[in-house]
């Protein structure tokens, strides 16, 4: 288990208040109305699922109940940075915000 930093509570919280929502920053295609099956399906299915940073949609749903985004480390499960909905990520490289293991 670990815990993890709401960016509207500004608390630290057990990871069991939160539920994980896939991928972050998945961008729906400008006219869906004339998209192939294949793109459809694409966009709706296929995720990426790397070894190491990847940001990650979470749901606060024991507390304020807000959707917030993740950059964590798949392999070691470190949280880089904890930021908003809309919010562009900062270069996370130099960057450890909210929580670790």
């Amino acid at each position: 288990m670990f815990h993890i930093y709401c960016p509207y509570c500004q608390e630290m919280r057990s990871e069991e208040e939160f539920h994980p929502h896939g991928e972050a920053h998945i961008e729906r295609p400008l006219d869906p109305d004339n998209c192939t099956d294949k793109e459809w399906g694409e966009f709706l299915h296929f995720r990426t699922n790397p070894k190491g940073l990847h940001h990650e949609m979470w749901h606060h749903s024991a507390g304020c109940r807000k959707y917030f985004n993740i950059a964590r480390d798949t392999a070691t499960y470190e949280i880089k940075q904890v930021y908003k909905m809309g919010v562009k990520p900062e270069d996370v490289e130099h960057t450890i915000q909210g929580a670790e293991l």
